[in-house]
């Protein structure tokens, strides 16, 4: 007997696969159809809420530095915006990789509403975090100084092989962290995936094109030398590389993994889901 044969012989399911991540697929891909399935409105809408919703990770971030000092720390509280997304049900530009990839490969929706997903969620969120920031430089001008700092390593970060490489890891870094909320059933364990990646990329810190263009708008805000031209130089390399690295680090990889179930999926436009149903 074959080493296949004997494990769909050991699973409950005949995919070629284990269970665990067959069950995983068809969710990632039934979501990914549902999220590339909005309309314009729906995207945009969902985009400003998830810019909000991380500008208050940002905010207990500065909130924990201006304390102690630590960016670790700070990392840590940043988790918060992460959490908030989870069960808020919101959108960010860089959890749209894995999710809906897999519903466009496996032809549960098409290329081009997966560019409205990713243009229009981008745009709402920077523009709710543009907006949340500018209230939180009201709130709290005690940060300002620190704001203008933190944005700083941002925005006037040269393009380089090292900031790309940070740029890199912040897209893995978000897309895997979306892979393991998506392979437990469990809040809790959604939760602490949630807080590790947020703590990886603020704590480090990586390079992640949202999270830091809300620190740059803050510093902006805040009355900081530079300005939106420093933030569109830095600003498009990192969405270049945190495409590159949930891409191709993370989402292309887990795809090879589940290429069977691709082709099945294909090739019975979801049928084996619903019979499995």
């Amino acid at each position: 007997m074959t080493d296949e044969a004997r494990r769909r012989e050991l699973g409950e399911n005949d995919a070629a696969v284990e269970e665990e991540i067959e069950t995983a697929f068809d969710a990632i891909v039934d979501e990914g159809a549902q999220r590339l399935h909005r309309t314009w409105p729906s995207v945009l809408v969902t985009g400003f809420f998830g810019g909000i919703e991380v500008g208050l990770g940002v905010m207990g971030y500065l909130a924990v530095e201006h304390a102690t000092g630590s960016k670790l720390l700070g990392g840590l509280a940043f988790g918060i915006g992460f959490v908030a997304l989870l069960l808020a049900k919101s959108e960010l530009f860089t959890e749209g990789f894995l999710v809906p990839i897999a519903a466009v490969v496996a032809k549960e929706a098409r290329l081009g509403q997966l560019f409205k997903l990713w243009g229009g969620t981008l745009v709402g969120n920077l523009a709710g975090g543009w907006l949340f920031m500018w209230i939180v430089v009201q709130a709290f001008p005690q940060w300002r100084e620190m704001l203008i700092e933190s944005g700083a390593q941002f925005a006037l970060a040269p393009f380089s092989v090292q900031t790309a490489a940070l740029a890199v890891l912040g897209g893995s870094t978000i897309t895997l962290m979306t892979r393991m909320q998506h392979g437990t059933e469990s809040v809790p364990g959604k939760i602490v995936a949630a807080m590790g990646g947020g703590f990886l990329l603020a704590g480090l810190p990586l390079f992640h094109s949202v999270l830091d263009s809300l620190l740059i708008f803050g510093a902006i805000h805040a009355g900081a030398s530079y300005g939106y031209l420093e933030w569109l130089s830095w600003f498009w390399y990192a969405v270049v590389f945190n495409v590159l690295g949930g891409v191709v680090l993370v989402t292309a990889l887990r795809l090879v993994r589940s290429l069977e179930l691709i082709k099945e999926r294909r090739n019975d436009g979801g049928g084996r889901k619903r019979q499995a149903s």
